[in-house]
């Protein structure tokens, strides 16, 4: 067999294995030799991610299972994540979200939304954000409510002869929406929002995060909607016949047995999520037993068996070894040591400055890592290291780290919300029209910090 060293993957397959080995064997001074082991593995896994050299999921899984064999970790650490509400949480909410798409209600929400607020190109790209931010409440991730979203704009724009360059700014403009306006609810991003807090070792309500991130992710996505509004705009008038999109709506018919009980369902959710400080039931466990209770007889009958197969594994196993990162990182010491050798000797005594240096420094590792989540559980054990000793809440650096990667990219893999609406089945948009938005919002990403900064002072964070 050939091997095609020209290939990038392979290129990159050696360079990996190469820095793993070199790593392993070098004597670097305070890291001790399992420390020194998790460091090689771990580096290794950032080059196989960050070149693709294989599907994100298969890279983790080979990570995962290096700890185990070199006895880096007891499995118990190394796969802490199916112990916590996170995983759990994050299966509730890919099923939940098949129960509003299969139910027909989510299409019914957009196209009465539509109906009642857009009639041009503008109110086009505000309705956007308006659908993702109330349906936000009701599907706990970003990707299926995209998708839902997009459904129902390819109808307007069939319906409005919109011509395909302004057609791509509207698949655009739903990816883009979803990355900020996730963060305002904690159960917006069932994956990011919990690894955060993960990586943080701090349990908070869902109140609490609605009361911190609230107002700075609002801040982000009207920042970013305006952003838009000044760079995409229209090459032709919009006229929509909302006639033809009622009748979509008359299609549908009278709302079924079906889509009552979702609302239903959805309605017990969103009241449990909001009221978590008062019941004390952790939200993972809440949300999939939700989304059990849509499968029984009588209390739901909406979800079936082959439902489970919108639980995608790949992305379980991703986030179980982008745990292991920042659990086993810490319990080896590698983030203390990488917390040592990168970061300054001294905290900033100006927290402002503190806020700028962390996204700063979280910003250029994400321009080169490219996964938001890998990033997070380098940086934000390694920043919560440097923050503790001046007694700051670890949440502080946590959400710091968060804000700046969580709503950064600049090439469409530096964001899975934004990659996965690439090609003409999607929101057929393309490379250069990413790059125009997101250097523009890497901005973005820093005012949306310094508000933080002050907006923390005054809810008591900081």
């Amino acid at each position: 067999m050939v091997v095609k060293i020209k290939d990038k993957r392979t290129v990159f397959l050696f360079i990996g294995i190469a820095v793993a080995l070199l790593i392993w064997n070098l004597d670097l001074p305070g890291l001790s030799l399992v420390g020194r082991k998790m460091f090689s593995i771990t580096l290794m896994t950032v080059i196989f991610w960050a070149a693709k050299v294989a599907d994100s999921a298969y890279v983790a899984a080979l990570f995962l299972m290096l700890m185990l064999i070199f006895e880096i970790a007891p499995a118990e650490e190394v796969l802490s994540l199916w112990t916590s509400q996170t995983v759990y949480l994050v299966i509730g909410a890919y099923l939940i979200a098949a129960a509003v798409e299969q139910s027909g209600l989510g299409e019914r929400i957009a196209y009465k939304f539509i109906i009642h607020f857009v009639d041009s190109y503008r109110s086009i790209i505000v309705s956007i954000f308006a659908l993702t931010f109330l349906l936000s409440l009701i599907i706990p991730h970003p990707w299926p409510r995209a998708f839902i979203i997009m459904s129902v704009m390819s109808v307007v724009i069939e319906n409005a002869g919109i011509n395909k360059k302004d057609a791509s700014k509207i698949g655009l403009t739903v990816f883009a929406a979803s990355i900020p306006i996730s963060m305002i609810f904690l159960t917006g991003e069932s994956t990011l929002n919990f690894m955060t807090l993960e990586f943080a070792g701090v349990d908070l309500s869902w109140g609490r995060w609605f009361l911190y991130m609230g107002a700075p992710a609002a801040l982000a996505a009207l920042l970013t909607m305006l952003v838009i509004l000044k760079l995409f705009q229209p090459d032709e008038e919009v006229e929509i016949n909302k006639k033809q999109i009622g009748q979509r709506l008359l299609d549908l018919g009278m709302m079924s047995a079906e889509e009552q009980r979702t609302v239903f369902w959805l309605i017990v959710a969103v009241v449990l999520w909001m009221t978590d400080s008062f019941h004390g039931v952790e939200l993972g466990w809440l949300t999939l037993t939700i989304a059990v209770m849509m499968s029984l007889p009588v209390s739901g009958d909406i979800l079936k068996k082959e439902d489970w197969n919108q639980v995608p594994i790949k992305v379980l196993i991703f986030l179980t070894a982008a745990v292991a990162i920042g659990k086993v990182g810490s319990l080896t010491g590698m983030n203390q040591w990488l917390a040592e050798v990168v970061l300054p000797a001294q905290t900033p005594n100006n927290m402002l400055i503190f806020a700028l240096m962390t996204a700063g420094i979280s910003i250029f590792l994400h321009m080169f890592l490219g996964s938001v989540i890998a990033v997070m559980g380098i940086a934000i054990p390694a920043f919560i290291i440097f923050a503790k000793s001046c007694g700051i809440n670890p949440l502080v650096p946590a959400l710091f780290v968060y804000t700046a990667i969580g709503t950064h990219y600049i090439l469409p893999f530096h964001h899975l919300n934004i990659l996965v609406g690439m090609g003409k089945e999607n929101g057929n948009y393309s490379e250069k029209s990413v790059i125009k938005l997101g250097i523009p919002l890497t901005a973005v990403s820093l005012i949306t910090v310094v508000f933080e900064y002050f907006w923390w002072q005054l809810t008591g964070l900081i």
